[in-house]
């Protein structure tokens, strides 16, 4: 079995076909094809079929090892260079959207000072994205709302934030005095996160609590795309507060809710194996840089319980 067999299995699950395999690894479709040959071959059985072009179960198996085979000897080049204190390789991080607003800025200026010769990616997206490609090794690390569901990940919390009713200052909920309650918001129709969600599930948990069932105007698996509807005027939403920027608050508002917890945002890494250095050196580089951050947004709370 070569290396070069497991990185055209890998090239045809990430992209889909045998040409995009063959382009990602710069090579003819026709190497992609005999590589592929020859290790169903010696394993005896029918990794990709030919008629859909789909991994088949054998496939996928092979392919979730095949990706711990080539991150651990990715992983050696970069342990060794740590032994000269110049820690260099790739680094994937997962993000979801409402904590790279502000972690990203944090993390990039930190990296480039203290690990320059480490190569950052950063994917956006939101949990039932990211937590997948965590698993399956595309990711290095990621940061996500909790919980987390995945047995095959860890995680360690970064801080919590205040979820909240962002509407339009000239929206009835905009002038309801004290925090709001469920009852309240139980007589507006809602843009709500989609069912399943981590933080669908803390605003469910949280009304159903006190027997309140909210009126969602629309289900999303996307914050960004709820907040963007919110601010074009289709109506108030329950987010986290970190998605109303200063810029908008002349004329949008977040209003407190009443007896609902703070959306927890966790950084997680897979629990099985020896992470790489340059993975290890920002693993422990953004914990620290948000545990130490002095300018955050309104309604975060770091893990020492400062307001800020």
């Amino acid at each position: 079995m070569e290396i070069r067999q497991l990185e055209a299995l890998i090239g045809i699950a990430d992209h889909g076909t045998f040409s995009g395999a063959a382009q990602a690894l710069g090579t003819v479709q026709s190497n992609i094809s005999n590589r592929i040959a020859r290790l169903e071959s010696e394993l005896g059985t029918e990794l990709v079929s030919r008629s859909t072009g789909l991994l088949s179960e054998s496939g996928e198996i092979v392919v979730r090892r095949a990706r711990r085979i080539l991150n651990e000897l990715n992983a050696i080049a970069a342990d060794v260079s740590e032994l000269n204190s110049d820690i260099r390789g790739q680094v994937a991080l997962g993000m979801i959207g409402t904590a790279g607003r502000w972690i990203v800025p944090l993390i990039l200026e930190a990296q480039r000072s203290t690990y320059p010769h480490i190569s950052l990616r950063i994917i956006e997206g939101s949990n039932s994205v990211i937590e997948p490609q965590l698993v399956n090794g595309r990711l290095d690390l990621a940061v996500l709302a909790w919980p987390v569901n995945a047995p095959e990940l860890i995680d360690v919390e970064l801080f919590s934030e205040d979820l909240v009713v962002i509407a339009n200052k000239r929206h009835p909920l905009a002038h309801h005095e004290g925090p709001l309650t469920f009852g309240v918001l139980a007589h507006y129709e809602l843009l709500l996160p989609l069912v399943g969600t981590p933080i669908r599930r803390e605003i469910d948990d949280a009304s159903r609590a006190q027997g309140i069932e909210l009126q969602p105007l629309i289900e999303l698996d996307g914050l960004r795309t709820i907040a963007s509807l919110t601010f074009d005027g289709h109506g108030p939403s329950i987010l986290p507060a970190t998605m109303l920027s200063p810029h908008l608050r002349d004329e949008f508002v977040a209003l407190h809710i009443e007896a609902i917890a703070k959306r927890r945002v966790v950084l997680a890494s897979r629990r099985f194996g020896f992470p790489a250095a340059p993975v290890r050196a920002i693993q422990s580089l953004l914990v620290d840089v948000v545990k130490n951050a002095t300018d955050v947004p309104k309604g975060v709370y770091l893990p020492d319980s400062r307001v800020l």
